[in-house]
């Protein structure tokens, strides 16, 4: 187990950046540690207490950021991983770290009230608090770090762009200004939800994890699928995408549960690359699952100035369909191979998991109650957080302890260090967006290249979000596609909702889209089989994330809340529908083997039934009815050809 172990942990580390850190022996560590505990503390206190103001909290937020990121990551994949100290250019960078952020703490109420005119020394601190966050992006998220790096120069090289694009150019004072004073740059919005919504949510989710909480599922989806044909595969979907929802990252998602349930699926008779892509597209469906949905929801909430239970309503028909896509290509596959469920001696019975383990589903009780209760989610998160401790006391097996709390408080702050890194350089290109009018001569570029076709521009950014979102955490993905892609389908008249709704499905769904699809590379990994075969393969099993959004941005009533429930009930059923019969086609199963010419009707059906409109679904009925019957006339004589492919 230990080597398998430390096989994922290289894994996962060749494959993103944001999981290489360093490690440090004798007191070193027990400082290292001790910061985490106290940023953690710092975090829960004031989340609920309130008692700092946001550019205050925000400052605090960052200058434990890049005093963690440079203690944990390595300058280069050379640097030595196992050490005593910090190396002098780490340690020259944390002290230039604390000058800068101490500089803005303790005089941007003076700036404030000298109008906003800056000196020269707040020009210099400024400009080293810019340098500090690059190199932190470098470390941890380097595509982004590329990225932001591409519009910091944007900013300069204005002048020499011909056309739309062109703009006369800014003083390195006026992009200093911007970028780190103002309040739509690093100390804007994105570092904002870091240092609030997304960090507790983190939190919890460790807290969750040392709590038993991840083996509760594991086993409460076993009795739930385990024993049905395919059932291993079933196991991992229920598993990942409950967990993935709450750590909102399908890399690590893929990297904890794809240790156990791909080897699992190779073992009931799955082909390894399908065994991989399945783990890959669950854990990245999770980032856009309510409850919890990574954390993207809260942030998607504080955007669209909507309380957060809106947004987790008008998800839970994208991500039923989503999963629901999911199970039932698992299943067709399953039958299609002729393959069996566990047997009955390796499933636990369902009330010996709720008896010893079901008292760990407290703390998202907890979570839930308080939202709909009208509770904040930083107060939701902080009590559910405190909720983790309790109910592990409830039984002596699961009760946390000092250690365990004190583990989870590290772990918490340590797996905040990639999207909080992200959401600070992610500041540079937002602040570049607005100094530059960037984001409204792309709306109107795109609305002009378009001829105004909600269609055809909403396929341009579903390419953006793609690209964007690949090899970023799924919030800071998020954040950038909602400042620049969001806006456009909002422009078109596409309701705000379903506009970052949209965004959001393809920038998570970036993790399993070549050329990068970090999920399926790690899942790949784990599976010992080809990357491009996995992504390939994830990319037919998700299909339902890639096809649904352009149906709901039209038709509001496939986002409940959007449009009165009632009128969601029948699009959500003829919905369910076309899913099912997209995935028979996919995997050539319905009640038999199915032919070539009932795939693509199939196939046809699923499409016709997703889109909401009722001349498409009489279409799509009929021709399901068409390839029903046609099974079951020749059941008897489709079940003796032997299938071939997938």
């Amino acid at each position: 187990m230990e080597n398998q172990g430390n096989a994922t942990n290289e894994l996962i580390e060749k494959a993103d950046s944001e999981f290489r850190v360093k490690h440090y022996a004798g007191k070193a560590a027990k400082v290292v540690t001790g910061i985490a505990v106290i940023w953690s503390i710092f975090q829960i206190f004031t989340s609920s207490s309130g008692v700092f103001d946001a550019m205050t909290l925000r400052g605090w937020h960052l200058l434990f950021l890049l005093v963690m990121t440079f203690l944990l990551y390595p300058a280069t994949k050379k640097s030595k991983r196992h050490i005593v100290f910090p190396s002098v250019i780490d340690s020259i960078l944390i002290i230039l770290s604390i000058l800068s952020i101490s500089y803005v703490l303790l005089n941007y109420k003076a700036i404030v009230l000298r109008g906003g005119f800056l000196i020269t020394a707040d020009y210099i601190f400024g400009a080293i608090g810019i340098l500090m966050v690059f190199e932190a992006a470098r470390r941890v998220v380097g595509n982004l770090a590329i990225l932001a790096l591409i519009f910091l120069l944007y900013n300069f090289l204005g002048p020499f762009i011909p056309g739309t694009f062109g703009h006369s150019g800014f003083s390195v004072n006026r992009i200093i200004d911007y970028l780190f004073w103002g309040s739509e740059g690093i100390f804007g919005i994105a570092i904002g939800v870091s240092a609030t919504f997304v960090f507790l949510f983190i939190l919890f989710g460790a807290f969750l994890s040392r709590s038993g909480f991840s083996q509760f599922i594991n086993d409460f989806a076993l009795t739930i699928a385990g024993r049905s044909p395919g059932g291993p595969a079933k196991v991992a979907v229920i598993a990942s995408s409950l967990m993935g929802m709450i750590n909102g990252s399908a890399i690590a998602n893929v990297a904890t549960t794809g240790t156990l349930t791909i080897p699992l699926m190779k073992k009931n008779g799955y082909k390894a690359r399908f065994a991989a892509a399945v783990e890959a597209v669950a854990s990245t469906g999770g980032q856009f699952a309510p409850p919890i949905m990574g954390a993207a929801g809260f942030v998607m909430a504080e955007y669209l100035g909507v309380p957060y239970t809106t947004v987790m309503i008008a998800a839970i028909i994208p991500a039923a369909l989503y999963y629901l896509a999911l199970i039932m290509v698992v299943h067709f596959e399953a039958k299609r191979l002729g393959l069996k469920g566990l047997s009955k001696e390796n499933i636990p019975k369902a009330m010996e998991v709720i008896k010893k383990q079901g008292h760990l589903s407290l703390p998202l009780i907890v979570l839930l109650g308080m939202l709909f209760l009208g509770y904040t989610p930083l107060y939701a998160a902080v009590f559910s957080i405190a909720a983790c401790i309790v109910a592990s006391w409830l039984r002596k097996e699961t009760r946390m302890g000092l250690k365990d709390i004190l583990l989870a408080l590290e772990e918490g702050a340590k797996g905040a260090i990639g999207v909080a890194v992200a959401c600070a350089v992610i500041g540079v290109i937002i602040g570049t967006v607005s100094l530059t009018g960037l984001g409204l001569n792309f709306g109107y570029s795109v609305m002009n290249y378009t001829n105004d076709s909600v269609l055809f521009a909403a396929f341009l950014v579903m390419l953006m979000s793609i690209v964007l979102g690949m090899g970023v955490p799924g919030v800071a993905a998020y954040v950038i596609v909602a400042t620049v892609g969001a806006p456009v389908l909002v422009n078109l008249g596409v309701t705000p909702l379903a506009a970052h709704m949209f965004v959001l499905i393809y920038a998570c769904l970036s993790n399993i889209t070549p050329p990068v699809a970090l999920a399926s590379y790690v899942a790949a990994g784990i599976a010992n089989t080809s990357q491009h075969q996995v992504s390939m393969t994830a990319v037919k099993l998700g299909i339902t994330g890639f096809i649904l959004p352009f149906f709901f941005i039209f038709e509001p009533a496939l986002l409940l809340g959007e449009a009165a429930y009632s009128k969601s009930i029948l699009p959500s059923i003829t919905a369910a529908i076309g899913v099912i019969s997209l995935s028979a086609g996919l995997q050539g199963w319905l009640l038999s083997w199915a032919s070539n010419i009932q795939r693509v009707l199939l196939t046809a059906t699923g499409l016709f039934m997703i889109s909401p409109d009722y001349i498409t679904d009489l279409i799509g009925i009929a021709l399901l009815v068409i390839v029903l019957a046609w099974q079951a006339a020749t059941k008897k004589k489709a079940q003796d050809v032997k299938p071939s492919g997938t």
